[in-house]
């Protein structure tokens, strides 16, 4: 059994309007890594939108690879780990995207209170909570928008992201976002930089929760 405090997430602030979410996005170039015009983001958001919400474009139009470097945390730019060059080929699990460019993510938490289970035992309690896990790029999108969303001890794996091999089994790294350390192939220079990384399927860490959503849409 996975053994864990039953706190819950820290209270973190609301998330902007989506409005304003809409107005990051186009700030970042995020429109134009997606092929859409800026007025559409702003569009949807104003139509779709509502106070809480996460704005998030689909995976299929602005993957993991190209949101990364748009992370920023004492000036340093967002980076994927050199070992995770696969990283646009994590598709979803356990949860089913929006069939659409521009959707948005309600009741996104952090996961802090399964801190130290492994996403083998997460996945079970998250779908008993009426929860579904954050893919990759909701959990980047999160923190463009948010970055206090991640604190050292306090970050999160994206375990909705797997990827399937060719024989139907999957990988088993899970996609997370964290703090780098400055060490090892992160570099002295990426010290404090966001990182997005991976963890094993079956593995425990205590700094890192299971960000989830309670619905899409």
């Amino acid at each position: 059994m996975p053994h864990t405090a039953t706190a819950p997430s820290a209270v973190l602030p609301a998330l902007p309007a989506p409005s304003a979410q809409a107005e990051r996005l186009i700030e970042l170039g995020v429109h134009d890594i997606a092929g859409l015009a800026a007025d559409e983001i702003r569009d949807f958001a104003a139509r779709a939108g509502s106070d809480g919400s996460l704005l998030a474009v689909h995976p299929d139009r602005a993957p993991a690879s190209t949101l990364a470097p748009l992370l920023r945390r004492d000036g340093k730019p967002g980076f994927v780990v050199v070992d995770m060059a696969d990283v646009d080929a994590f598709t979803p699990y356990a949860v089913e995207l929006p069939d659409a460019a521009l959707y948005f993510v309600s009741g996104v938490d952090r996961g802090d209170h399964l801190a130290n289970w492994s996403p083998d035992e997460a996945l079970p309690a998250l779908t008993a909570e009426h929860r579904t896990p954050l893919v990759l790029t909701e959990g980047i999108h999160w923190i463009l928008q948010q970055p206090q969303a991640l604190e050292r001890n306090r970050c999160f794996m994206t375990i909705g992201s797997r990827l399937r091999k060719a024989d139907g089994t999957f990988d088993a790294r899970t996609p997370a976002v964290w703090i780098s350390n400055g060490t090892g192939r992160d570099g002295r220079e990426r010290r404090n930089a966001p990182k997005v990384g991976w963890c094993w399927w079956n593995n425990r860490h205590t700094w890192l929760g299971f960000a989830s959503a309670a619905g899409r849409g």
